[in-house]
């Protein structure tokens, strides 16, 4: 009875969640870098301390990501999630009442230390309620959610920073976290089979998944950090971060003083590369099915992607700084994005199949490593600004230098083999 029995699509609703936080988290993101010259203005701060406040963010975020992808696999992500999203969304709403250099990075640093373990407990979900062949695309519906949500946060924070201000903005941007963790923990459950809707099918088909929903606190630390795998998963996203969080830091600010763009021309510009990066995880995930039949298998083919995206990016960064049109400018910085996310799928499904169940774990892992390289990013790029007087070229051509330095992680990278074959649940391959 069961052979024949369509199974209900219970399980998708966890790729709805994620995809509406992914959306809220960049939101809460983007707005501090597009209000970055008001702020600035405001409060009397220079480059360097802008770029001091963004990092404050990343480091705490980066700090923060093993300890909150740790919890999801001891505890659950229901009660974590819910946690951390009440935590972030309070500090976001705080922020609104910075007064000086000092709070302003005090609030930023609290609302990344509650952002942490977001996206590592989120892929913890999708290992627990998805059958493997599922999870690749999960992971590019909820980035490429994350990018759009991103992209179109300029227009909206322009609208409302046009009608409250921007203190007020932070507040009611506060408020979208509030309503997302009370919805989600109603309805999530940490194992699927306790959702009473899946009918008999569908629990047959995310049953070996939902192994990996028991709680446990044995993580093989020492395995995880002598690996070679998490080294290079570590370090592929150090690369991919660091050259990446220019688009949601400096890129307002680039908009107004190197191309001298109004307002409104920058919220409008300023879509383009998150926007285009949200198509980079279609595409990748798009392109990963085409070629994986003439390569041979997903570690290649993930490794091909990599390859693609990381020159990619650095080609287009390096680009964008013969262009003296602002359009063509913002097109290569876009397709530079684009390509960026071309290894985010891989990046983040090679978490789940050698993390298994301790996936959120190696996540924020993963994670932590991306954040210290865009923890690094804003601070380096407000001090070459400062020394320089103000040469955005140099800046770009770090970031392209850094993105090539990916392509060796990847080389070295088995991103499908479980880091302990014992302990974790392999996807067939």
């Amino acid at each position: 009875m069961i052979a024949t029995q369509v199974p209900t699509r219970v399980r998708y609703w966890v790729i709805v969640f994620a995809a509406t936080l992914a959306v809220v988290t960049y939101i809460d993101r983007v707005a501090l870098s597009f209000a970055a010259p008001f702020i600035a203005k405001d409060l009397g701060l220079d480059s360097r301390q802008m770029g001091w406040a963004f990092t404050a963010f990343a480091t705490a975020y980066a700090l923060f990501e093993i300890p909150g992808g740790y919890l999801g696999d001891r505890l659950g992500p229901r009660s974590v999630l819910m946690r951390i999203v009440l935590w972030w969304s309070f500090f976001t709403a705080a922020t609104g009442a910075a007064w000086n250099f000092l709070s302003l990075a005090t609030m930023q640093f609290l609302f990344g230390a509650g952002e942490a373990g977001c996206f590592p407990n989120l892929t913890k979900t999708f290992t627990i309620w998805l059958p493997a062949q599922e999870r690749v695309r999960a992971q590019g519906i909820m980035w490429l959610s994350a990018r759009w949500g991103g992209a179109f946060t300029p227009p909206l924070v322009a609208l409302v920073m046009s009608l409250v201000g921007w203190r007020h903005t932070f507040q009611m941007f506060g408020g979208l976290g509030v309503i997302w963790a009370v919805i989600f923990y109603r309805w999530y459950r940490n194992n699927p089979l306790d959702n009473p809707r899946l009918n008999a099918a569908e629990r047959e088909l995310v049953r070996t998944a939902s192994a990996n929903a028991r709680p446990h606190g044995d993580m093989p630390w020492a395995k995880f950090f002598r690996s070679r795998q998490v080294q290079m998963i570590c370090l592929q996203y150090f690369c991919l971060s660091y050259g990446w969080y220019f688009y949601i830091t400096w890129l307002p600010t680039y908009l107004s003083q190197a191309r001298h763009l109004e307002l409104k021309s920058v919220a409008i510009f300023g879509i383009a590369p998150l926007f285009m990066g949200g198509l980079g995880n279609l595409a990748s995930v798009f392109l990963a099915s085409r070629i994986a039949p003439w390569v041979g298998s997903v570690a290649q083919t993930r490794r091909t992607m990599a390859y693609i995206g990381f020159t990619g990016a650095s080609a287009f960064l390096l680009l964008s700084t013969r262009m003296d049109d602002p359009r063509m400018a913002m097109l290569c910085i876009g397709l530079a994005s684009f390509s960026n996310d071309l290894v985010m799928p891989g990046a983040w499904a090679a978490c789940m199949d050698v993390g298994g169940k301790n996936a959120g774990s190696l996540s924020g892992m993963m994670n932590m490593a991306g954040n210290l390289g865009g923890a690094m990013c804003p601070a380096a790029i407000g001090y070459i600004l400062y020394w320089t007087h103000n040469n955005w070229n140099l800046t770009f051509y770090v970031s392209a230098a850094v993105y090539l330095m990916g392509i060796v992680c990847w080389h070295f990278l088995d991103s499908v083999t479980p880091l302990d074959a014992d302990l974790q649940q392999s996807p067939a391959r």
